[in-house]
C-alpha cells in the first residue's frame, strides 16, 4: 500500500491526463516540474500530508499542488476550469486509501519572468486508510 501522499498523487496524475478536454488544451500532465515542456502543461507539485482519522480508522489530510503553466498575456479559461472540474473527481478508491473528500481550497494567480503565466491550485484531500 502506498502512503496517502503518494495514493492521491498518483490518482491527480492519472485522472487530470485522462481528461480529453484538459488534454486538447494543454501539452501534457507531468508528475513535477518537466525538464523539456513548452506551456501550456500541468505539473502536479509536492504532496504534503497530516494526521486526520477517526477514532477507528487511520487518515490522513493531503495537501497537493497543482500548478497550470500557460503561454500568451492572460489565463486560459478553458484548461483552469478543467482543471478545477477534475479535482472533485478525486474522491473514492485510490490504492488502499479511500479519498472522501477533495477540494480546491487555494488559488494563485501570475506572470513569470521568463513570459507567460502559472495558475496554482491548492488542493485538500481528505483519506481514509482501508
Amino acid at each position: 500500500m502506498r502512503t496517502a501522499e503518494q495514493a492521491v498523487r498518483a490518482k491527480a496524475i492519472a485522472l487530470l491526463a485522462g481528461d480529453t478536454e484538459l488534454a486538447g488544451r494543454i501539452h501534457g500532465v507531468f508528475d513535477g516540474r518537466p525538464p523539456r515542456a513548452s506551456a501550456p502543461y500541468v505539473a502536479v507539485g509536492a504532496a504534503e500530508g497530516s494526521d486526520w482519522g477517526t477514532k477507528d480508522r487511520e487518515g490522513r489530510e493531503v495537501r497537493l499542488t497543482v500548478i497550470l503553466h500557460g503561454v500568451g498575456d492572460s489565463l486560459d479559461d478553458g484548461a483552469a476550469v478543467r482543471v478545477e472540474a477534475v479535482i472533485p473527481a478525486l474522491r473514492g478508491a485510490a490504492d488502499g486509501w479511500t479519498i472522501v473528500s477533495a477540494r480546491v481550497v487555494r488559488t494563485r494567480f501570475g506572470f513569470v519572468r521568463e513570459g507567460g503565466w502559472r495558475q496554482d491550485y491548492g488542493v485538500r484531500c481528505r483519506c481514509l486508510a482501508g
